[in-house]
C-alpha cells in the first residue's frame, strides 16, 4: 500500500521524458535554420554564393548553383600567368564601356 501513496516527482522516468521534449525542440529549431538558410537547404532552388574574409589572405568562396557546390580556398598569391595585352576599354560619360582592340 505504500507504492499507491509516493507521489510522482519521485518517478525516474518522468526525468527521461522531460529530457525527450528538450531534444524535441532543439531539433525543432535546427530544422528551421536549415530550412531558412539557402546555403544549407538542399530543397532550395536559389543559386547561391557566398563569401568569408573577402580581400583577406584567409579568403574562402562557396558557390552553390542548383544541387552542386562548389568550394575555394585562396592560396594568398597574387594571379599571375602569361599573355598579350588585347586592347584598351574606355568609360563613356554616359557610364557605356567601349573596347579599342589592339592593332
Amino acid at each position: 500500500m505504500k507504492l499507491l501513496h509516493e507521489p510522482e516527482t519521485e518517478d525516474p522516468i518522468l526525468s527521461v521524458v522531460n529530457l525527450i521534449d528538450v531534444f524535441l525542440v532543439i531539433i525543432a529549431a535546427l530544422l528551421i535554420v536549415v530550412a531558412k538558410n539557402p546555403m544549407l537547404n538542399a530543397f532550395s532552388r536559389q543559386d547561391v554564393t557566398v563569401i568569408t574574409d573577402a580581400g583577406k589572405p584567409t579568403m574562402e568562396v562557396m558557390v552553390k548553383k542548383g544541387e552542386k557546390i562548389e568550394h575555394y580556398k585562396s592560396s594568398g598569391n597574387i594571379g599571375q600567368g602569361e599573355g598579350a595585352k588585347a586592347g584598351t576599354a574606355y568609360r563613356m560619360k554616359d557610364g557605356s564601356i567601349v573596347y579599342v582592340p589592339e592593332a
